[in-house]
Order: structure tokens, then sequence, then C-alpha cells
């Protein structure tokens, strides 16, 4: 069996807009890329609303991902693969980033993934994804996620150029999913549907 770890942020979760409910398993892309993959893989759900990539979020705590990682990759191993999509919520006003600076630090995720000792770097796999474009939010957000529109559609250009840097595998969510138009930065059923069935192409591709 091959171990496939999905570590994100709210749209890893589940997070429905709106509502602030939870898809169901067989809803979420999680869920979905574990039905299209079968039996011989298990998919390890990783996602936390408001999860950062380096960054404590001054109004959440234990959002900084890369504080939890290491231990997330010991308590998982052995690990296939790792599926790493964060860099919306750094997009706050109040973390005072440019989708360059995001970028550096999704690539300090990536290094302490490739740098744990539980990775195997001669088997296992790193994807990293550049997560979808923000759209309008609402009016309530407008001041966090103030230049979010313009930042999020920079998030291919450098993500690309980390995956190129340290050699891993690279996919762009914004190809694929659009936010609901509800918040603007959450996905629908179908589009958590369809990306899962996207990813799963992508991951037999790594590792089949």
């Amino acid at each position: 069996m091959k171990n496939i770890l999905c570590f994100g942020d709210s749209n890893t979760w589940g997070y429905t807009p709106i509502t602030k409910q939870r898809y169901p398993f067989d809803i979420r892309w999680t869920g979905v890329l574990q039905s299209k993959l079968g039996c011989e893989y298990r998919i390890i759900e990783e996602g936390l609303n408001g999860r950062t990539t380096i960054h404590d979020d001054p109004n959440r705590n234990d959002r900084n991902g890369i504080k939890l990682l290491p231990a997330l990759i010991e308590s998982h191993s052995p690990l296939d693969l790792v599926i790493i999509m964060l860099g919306t919520n750094d997009l706050k006003a109040s973390l005072q980033q440019s989708a360059l600076s995001i970028s550096l630090g999704v690539k300090q995720v990536c290094e302490t993934v490739i740098n744990s000792d539980y990775f195997c770097q001669k088997t296992s796999k790193i994807l990293l994804i550049s997560p979808n474009f923000v759209e309008d939010v609402p009016e309530e957000d407008k001041d966090e996620f103030a230049h979010a529109k313009e930042m999020s559609r920079e998030f291919s250009t450098h993500y690309l150029k980390v995956a190129q840097a340290l050699n891993i595998h690279f996919f762009d969510a914004a190809k694929e999913v659009k936010t609901s138009p509800l918040d603007g930065i959450h996905w629908d059923a179908e589009q958590h549907i369809h990306f899962g069935e996207c990813l799963a192409i992508k991951v037999k591709s790594i590792l089949d």
C-alpha cells in the first residue's frame, strides 16, 4: 500500500463556503482521490482551517504549518508521497507578505519534508500544489484579503520555480478549480470532486 499525506488548509479540510461546515469524506477532494486511486493507496488527511506556511497568525493559535509538519511526517511514516497545498492564508494583510515571500515560505515547508529523517529521499516524492485564485470576498473579509486577488495570480509562477529548484513535482490548482462566488476562497462540492479526479491522474503518473 502506498501512503499519501495531504498537507493543506481549509480547502484540504473540506470547508464549505459561508456555512462553515465540512463536506463529507466522499465529497472532499481527498476522499475523491482515495476513491479514484483505490485500496492500493491510503490517503492521510492533514488539512486545517487557517493554516499558513511558516507564519504565526496573530488572531488564531496553532496555524503555523511548518511547526507541526515534522511531527506529522514522523507520525505517518513511511510515506510514498507528500502533497502540499498552502499559501492562501498567508495572503492575509495582517501577515504582510508578498507572493514571492509566500513561495519562499512554501519552499521551507518542502525542505522540511526533504530533510526529515522519516522521509526517504530515494523513494518518496513531494507534490507541490499552487493554490487556486482568490476572487471577490465578502465585505467583512475585504480588509484582511485586500490584495489577495492580485497576489494569488502570481502564485503559480513562483511555486513552479520552487518545485524546479527542489526537483519536486508541481500542479497548478488554479487551472482546474474555481472558488465559490459565495466567499471567493473556498470550493463548492463540484469543484472538490473535479479536483480529486484530476489529482488522481497526476498522482498515478508520479507513483505508478
